[in-house]
């Protein structure tokens, strides 16, 4: 099994729809990296995750909002596509498991870890319950 785990940033309104009778939360997150390149310049690398969030609990979608941090893992997808430009290019796409609301975005007045909270989409055990970033597990409780 390969799981994804991302933070990052929305960049645009998680858009909610009704497919074949089933509810998805569709919203992309932005991570963006920055480091130097062999010339020693500074660059900055963002990488987009396009999400589906499959779940009956749509009372999250209301959060996830442009510019807000969120803690999301699943499983990916990756496909490849021909751009406008006739280039071939690759997008990374999440199959959303649970979802974190980590802090506010430049809106927001209060811009802390209120309402930090996790949901599991539908079918999802307990046992991978996500807790909030700033609680640290100490090594001695890992299940392994």
């Amino acid at each position: 099994m390969i799981k994804l785990q991302v933070i990052g940033n929305l960049g645009k309104d998680c858009i909610v729809k009704e497919v074949n009778g089933k509810t998805v939360i569709n919203f992309s997150v932005a991570h963006s990296e920055r480091y130097k390149d062999s010339q020693g310049n500074q660059k900055e690398r963002t990488t987009w995750v396009e999400c589906a969030y499959w779940t009956d609990k749509t009372a999250v979608a209301q959060y996830l909002v442009k510019g807000k941090t969120v803690y999301s893992e699943g499983f990916p997808e990756a496909d490849a596509y021909t751009n406008k430009e006739g280039q071939v290019s690759a997008t990374l796409r999440m199959r959303v498991q649970s979802i974190q609301l980590l802090g506010g975005n430049a809106g927001d007045s209060q811009g802390s870890n209120q309402g930090n909270v996790s949901h599991l989409g539908a079918g999802v055990s307990p046992v991978g319950v996500t807790q909030p970033a700033n609680v640290v597990t100490p090594v001695d409780d890992l299940p392994f």
